[in-house]
């Protein structure tokens, strides 16, 4: 018997965007994200002080007026026209030691969020996926990890490595990736039992391919909001170790060595205040800058937002 496809609704059949109406749609998609982040001038502010700095790093040749090396001939000068933050205790521009010194403090911190990220998330999936033997010996190795101070552990990997801004930072992803790799760990154990991923694993999927295709699409959201707040402490880590004097060494223009220099010259305040400045402006920015993604991720403060803007 044949069917009547006449009588079908055009209800029940599923229609295909035109061309201008997904354009529409995407205008739509736009405008509904920049609402969002409208509503949250918090938000609004940390991602436009982090746009900032990466202006300040992209151009960081152009908006410095000295060479952050030069010796200028003017010792401890206070901030004057002339030097913006003033002068070290060797003449230099203070003012282009900061802005050369985001280079080093912020690109490394993002090297290292980024890797041990990628590290601790792999591992963690790892673990909640396959469970049994595997997971016991993966937590338990997080175990230990945790068990020690993280300032501490990091000097420690530092100091035997040696004194250097890459050995700074390999110690600060040996320190960072197991708080990745508890979180994912704890998505994947509330994933690896859903339907899609049953199902997928039903039709012959491989287990390297369920994780590729199913859960790290699912933790992906998450695990960024982590990394984004977690920039902020990068940043005081490898300052810690540069203040400490096992991150990077002289002259480098790091803002953390910068600080350690200037604690021997209390009277010329300027020297470690504005360094420590630009940590502050950036670790709080980054740590909103999460908290927004957050609630960007967030189902319900999604739909409190949208129908505020409706």
């Amino acid at each position: 018997m044949s069917q009547d496809y006449s009588a079908v609704s055009p209800e029940t059949t599923t229609s295909i965007p035109r061309p201008g109406e997904r354009r529409r749609m995407k205008m739509r998609a736009t405008w509904n994200v920049a609402a969002r982040i409208l509503r949250m001038p918090l938000f609004a502010i940390s991602l436009s002080i982090v746009l900032v700095w990466v202006v300040v790093i992209v151009f960081a040749d152009q908006v410095a007026p000295f060479d952050p090396s030069a010796q200028l001939g003017v010792r401890l000068s206070p901030p004057t026209g002339e030097y913006l933050f003033g002068t070290d205790e060797l003449g230099r521009d203070v003012f282009s030691r900061v802005v050369h010194g985001a280079r080093i403090s912020l690109v490394f911190a993002v090297i290292l969020v980024a890797a041990a990220m990628i590290i601790g998330t792999l591992l963690g999936m790892v673990s909640g996926f396959f469970g049994g033997r595997v997971d016991e010996v993966l937590m338990r190795l997080v175990d230990l990890f945790f068990a020690f101070p993280v300032i501490i552990l990091a000097m420690a990997v530092a100091a035997a490595l040696g004194a250097s801004v890459q050995n700074a930072v390999l110690a600060g992803v040996i320190v960072s990736w197991p708080i990745y790799a508890r979180m994912s760990r704890g998505l994947v154990v509330g994933y690896r039992d859903a339907e899609f991923v049953i199902s997928s694993r039903l039709a012959g999927m491989s287990s390297t391919r369920s994780i590729a295709v199913d859960l790290i699409p699912s933790v992906a959201g998450p695990m960024l909001v982590l990394a984004t707040q977690d920039v902020g402490a990068a940043i005081l880590l490898l300052a810690s170790l540069s203040f400490l004097g096992v991150g990077a060494q002289p002259p480098m223009p790091e803002w953390g060595a910068m600080i350690s220099a200037g604690m021997t010259h209390f009277n010329a305040w300027w020297i470690a205040v504005f360094p420590g400045l630009a940590i502050v402006t950036v670790a709080l920015a980054f740590n909103l800058l999460g908290d927004g993604l957050r609630d960007l991720f967030d189902p319900k403060m999604k739909r409190s937002v949208q129908r505020r803007v409706k």
